[in-house]
């Protein structure tokens, strides 16, 4: 079986962090290990509370995981410290990571910073540059821009810029108001996009995570970058489709939608978005 690391939070209600990530994971047929960043108090609603670990616990973390359950593929969520940042990238060069997916969480749904600029700056400068792909929204790839993207065309210039600059691949997720389910994915000078279908369900609690820690999965088990991308958000639309409802806020997404074994593939199959390459 395949591999895969999830360095990442504790979400505690179970939704997103850690716990989306191991959930999709499991489903996609990888065996999924972590290393946490962060514990939370959080729920749908909102987060209450954040506990960061300390850089050498997490680097303790790390090493009992690359050490004896080398992972085929990373996935990196919200890390929030210029200390762990570090430590990750430390990590990272000193095993030669793999297949790294890089989510770079920067800024909330409302438009609040998450992180400090200085993390921020240590997260472009030392980290990305490790990354296989890199997953940011709207608002994030703004950050990275340095402009507003306010088209489809701003989305192309803005992912070809990112990429250019950081040496990365790029998948800029659409929505924000401006693209609905559509992502392009920006990688050595080709731009693919993934024609997704509009879902119309309110519980998008995790979606990043799930996301990204997808195409990990699928990258571990030896699929190509534009293959996991495309396996990953047909992953992901069959679990929104699955209209789980739960908490009093923005609910998670049904992450065991997929039946077990023969079944997976049939049901990726099944939500597949158009892939149309320029």
């Amino acid at each position: 079986m395949k591999t895969a690391l999830t360095i990442a939070g504790s979400d505690s209600s179970g939704g997103a962090g850690i716990q989306a990530d191991l959930k999709t994971m499991t489903e996609n047929k990888v065996f999924g290990t972590s290393a946490i960043t962060a514990l939370t108090a959080q729920n749908t609603t909102g987060v209450t509370g954040i506990f960061n670990v300390s850089p050498e616990f997490l680097g303790q973390e790390l090493d009992a995981v690359f050490s004896d359950i080398y992972p085929d593929a990373v996935k990196i969520g919200m890390v929030s410290e210029v200390s762990l940042i570090l430590e990750i990238a430390k990590k990272l060069q000193e095993y030669q990571a793999k297949n790294v997916v890089l989510d770079p969480v920067m800024v909330a749904t409302s438009g609040a910073k998450l992180i400090s600029d200085d993390a921020i700056d240590t997260l472009t400068t030392v980290l990305m540059p490790l990354a296989t792909v890199i997953t940011p929204n709207i608002p994030e790839a703004e950050v990275l821009f340095g402009e507003k993207i306010q088209s489809v065309e701003d989305m192309v210039k803005a992912a070809e810029a990112i990429s250019n600059k950081y040496q990365v691949a790029v998948l800029l997720k659409g929505g924000h108001s401006l693209n609905d389910a559509n992502d392009l994915l920006y990688q050595d000078g080709t731009i693919t996009w993934f024609k997704g279908k509009r879902i119309d369900n309110k519980n998008t609690h995790g979606t990043g995570c799930t996301l990204s820690s997808a195409i990990a999965s699928n990258l571990a088990k030896g699929y190509d970058l534009k293959t996991s991308v495309k396996r990953a958000k047909a992953y992901i639309s069959g679990a929104l489709t699955a209209m789980l409802d739960l908490g009093k806020g923005s609910g998670p997404m049904d992450h065991g939608w997929l039946e077990p074994e023969e079944a997976v593939e049939r049901g990726i199959e099944s939500f597949l978005p158009e892939e149309i390459e320029s």
